[in-house]
């Protein structure tokens, strides 16, 4: 719900500022989302564990939440970037992840000196965005943060490995500083062509790639950050191509056991180790001596005190002892890496099916629980994270789980929560649920006497027969699919969007819901949020047995922030 979905209007040449910062987070959390699943299955180093695409969609979600709960105040460039940095560390999963982190870290360094001026909201070239009137940074900052990066990242790994996501983004850094443009976009733009160049000749570099027949998974997850960047800044779509370029070098399917001498293999007493540690300079540099000899894979990253650690070892125990010698390590994880390895402790786990719905609205999480889901009530402009999707999973307390996001943006944080849940031990699946109104049409038809795979078919099929409304009110002054809208303007959304703009809430809520009888129906869901106006449910109500012979309407209080929500059947 909350700000109404909008396509950004940008200057081309424009330098990377506070608000291109945010466009990248939210566009690369959505790239590596969708091609997670292709990456996670060409990942064949530095363990063919298949979890690179699924670390750095979690890494690059801790980034975006650092950096939207800084867009409240209006961030000057140098806010934003540190507080993308700092996400990306404290949050930081695997090797790839905590060398991303790294990779953003440097980027910052170069870019926070380049932002100078804070934000006043006084609004960009476009006139629509609210942005800063300074704070920039042009083409020779860009240039200079790659290169700060591609360093950073290879000083942070112990032991650096060509034909990896640190030579694409040393590629990246070259073709950088080599464009003659005098633009930010135009530097970015040169730098992705270097780095998709430097991605496809990776298997000539490590033979454990050409052997599976793919290209490095860390690279693949890079090129789709810095094509997020190119998006953010030029205006133009994200490439597109990753996920054939994936397919071509062998994508889902890819047969990992091919892999030759030159990749660490994971034993039965193979661990990996991630922890937080705060330390200064000089007792992370012993450190990195003692963890070396305990294993391999090794990263550090961060500074300022604070350390990301990520070590692949047979002795978990005494990698942790050596953090606590050098400092003070939190936030620590221990994962068995061989295949029959035991699963983290869990709560204990009836047999039986439990369906998670991601609600906006106290009186949502009442009609779903009272059908037998278990809920989470997302808070107000705050979208649940995969790990609090991934506990909600597993305190379900079900050996297998059907999850509902019911909200686009949170489909692919639950795709991340339901691979980690199955990690776990879990049978997880997700219904693509877009609106609240679709999970209430999924949950309508869950039977758990069905066959699990039966059971999520009929819920998907249920979700997606259901067309969902919505009316609610512009936050700020935005372009829509309808036209520029203003902050207090009444919208209304079919199928997520915006297709009329108004003043009058009834009148909306009337218009779009004879748009969306237009194409038929047997039953109209109104959901009633907790600013609707007196009365609304009547006119609706009314309208529709007027108007569409045949048709029923179930009207339920939902609470939600939005106005109103409409499902049709």
């Amino acid at each position: 719900m909350g700000e109404p979905r909008a396509a950004p209007r940008r200057t081309p040449g424009q330098d990377l500022d506070a608000d291109a910062v945010r466009r990248w987070c939210r566009i690369a959390l959505d790239a590596v989302g969708g091609a997670r699943e292709e990456i996670d299955a060409i990942n064949v180093y530095p363990v063919a564990d298949g979890d690179t695409g699924t670390n750095l969609y979690l890494t690059l979600e801790s980034a975006a939440q650092a950096v939207a709960a800084a867009a409240t105040g209006r961030p000057t460039l140098a806010e934003a970037v540190r507080g993308m940095a700092h996400g990306a560390l404290i949050g930081a999963r695997g090797n790839s992840g905590t060398i991303l982190a790294q990779l953003l870290r440097g980027m910052a360094e170069v870019l926070a000196e380049a932002g100078t001026g804070a934000g006043t909201g006084a609004g960009t070239e476009s006139g629509v965005e609210g942005g800063q009137e300074h704070g920039g940074a042009d083409a020779d900052a860009v240039r200079r943060a790659l290169r700060r990066a591609a360093a950073g990242a290879y000083e942070a790994v112990a032991r650096p490995v060509e034909g990896t996501m640190l030579t694409v983004a040393t590629a990246a850094a070259e073709a950088a500083e080599r464009a003659p443009g005098d633009s930010a976009a135009e530097v970015v733009a040169a730098a992705c062509v270097g780095a998709r160049r430097a991605l496809a000749a990776t298997p000539g570099q490590l033979p454990v790639l050409a052997a599976a027949g793919v290209v490095d998974a860390g690279g693949s997850g890079l090129v789709a950050v810095l094509d997020a960047l190119d998006a953010a800044l030029s205006g133009r779509a994200p490439d597109a191509s990753l996920r054939e370029r994936l397919g071509r070098a062998g994508g889902p399917g890819a047969v990992p056991g091919a892999a030759g001498a030159e990749c660490p293999v994971a034993t039965r007493d193979s661990y990996e180790v991630i922890y937080l540690l705060e330390a200064g300079d000089e007792a992370t540099a012993a450190l990195r001596g003692r963890l070396d000899a305990l294993g391999d894979s090794l990263v550090i990253g961060g500074g300022d005190g604070l350390w990301h650690v990520h070590l692949h070892t047979a002795e978990p125990g005494a990698a942790v002892e050596a953090g606590i010698e050098a400092g003070r390590p939190h936030r620590i994880r221990i994962t068995a890496l061989a295949v029959e390895a035991t699963t983290p402790q869990r709560p204990p786990r009836a047999a039986g099916r439990a369906v998670v719905a991601v609600l906006p609205g106290e009186g949502l999480a009442g009609l779903c629980a009272e059908a037998g889901a278990a809920t989470l009530t997302a808070r107000p402009g705050e979208a649940p994270g995969a790990g609090e999707l991934t506990a909600a999973v597993h305190a379900a307390g079900a050996a297998e789980v059907v999850l509902l996001p019911n909200d686009d943006e949170l489909w692919h944080a639950a795709a991340a929560a339901a691979e980690q849940a199955r990690v776990g031990g879990v049978r997880a699946a997700v219904v693509p649920t877009r609106s609240p109104v679709q999970g209430l049409a999924a949950l309508a038809v869950h039977a758990p006497e069905r066959r699990f795979d039966e059971d999520v078919v009929a819920m998907t099929a249920a979700a997606r027969a259901t067309r969902f409304g919505e009316v609610d009110v512009a936050e700020r002054q935005s372009w829509t699919m309808a036209g520029v809208c203003q902050a207090g303007d009444v919208l209304g959304l079919v199928d997520g969007d915006v297709v009329l703009i108004g003043h009058d809430p009834a009148e909306v809520a009337g218009d779009v819901l004879e748009r969306m009888l237009a194409g038929g129906g047997e039953l109209v869901t109104l959901v009633l949020g907790a600013t609707a106006p007196a009365g609304l449910a009547d006119r609706l109500t009314e309208q529709v047995r007027r108007g569409h012979l045949g048709v029923d309407t179930v009207v339920c209080a939902g609470g939600q922030s939005a106005p109103l929500l409409i499902g049709v059947e």
